[in-house]
């Protein structure tokens, strides 16, 4: 599996804001706890709460059968979190109607003991957030473990300990056809929406 740091320099090596697209069963594998993985998934079922208080469940009611891109923030970050959310805000511009029908969009808390609902909302409000992206959090064992089936951590401890290591990264991927792949969170919007493109094979058949 790489690491953040290894995805980065993958990414200037190759010159290209996608990596590889590949099945899911490729990425990390974490110690289940009892909120368990799907029959036939590796994507973690994690219960969370949106930003807007419902309570739902990953796999079942925001990723099975759908494009879905996926980074990880936290409200009080002063680094990259208020960048990566504007940059994405432009993407959810550029995908238009899609977005909340053919491309849903989710951010992760990794400070959940902190991001509420309510808190989430706020920020979602404060930063312009349209409808088909959802802001979420819940119980911290549960976030670490989905952190972690992700892909977003390093094999470093001191690093992994540092939640601003893992916001720089977006996980796009198409559940329906087991394509994934990472784009920087500060990729131009239009490389994104590229990326978002390539993985979503209606648009691949379209074109």
């Amino acid at each position: 599996m790489n690491t953040r740091r290894e995805l980065m320099f993958g990414m200037g090596t190759l010159g290209t804001v996608a990596l590889g697209l590949h099945a899911w069963p490729s990425l990390a594998q974490p110690q289940l706890t009892d909120t368990g993985t799907t029959h036939e998934q590796r994507i973690p079922n994690t219960p969370l709460y949106t930003h807007e208080g419902k309570a739902v469940r990953f796999y079942d009611d925001l990723v099975r059968g759908k494009v879905v891109t996926i980074n990880m923030m936290y409200v009080s970050c002063a680094g990259i979190c208020p960048t990566a959310t504007a940059n994405l805000r432009q993407v959810q511009k550029l995908l238009g109607d899609r977005v909340g029908r053919d491309v849903f969009m989710y951010s992760i808390s990794l400070q959940p003991l902190l991001d509420s609902p309510e808190i989430l909302k706020a920020y979602a409000e404060l930063h312009g957030i349209g409808p088909g992206w959802q802001f979420l959090t819940g119980d911290p064992a549960d976030i670490e473990q989905l952190r972690y089936a992700l892909g977003f951590y390093d094999p470093e401890p001191l690093i992994d300990a540092n939640d601003s290591e893992h916001t720089g990264m977006v996980r796009i991927g198409s559940d329906a056809d087991q394509r994934w792949t990472m784009s920087a969170a500060l990729a131009t919007p239009r490389q994104i929406w590229r990326v978002i493109n390539h993985v979503d094979r209606t648009r691949v058949s379209a074109a």
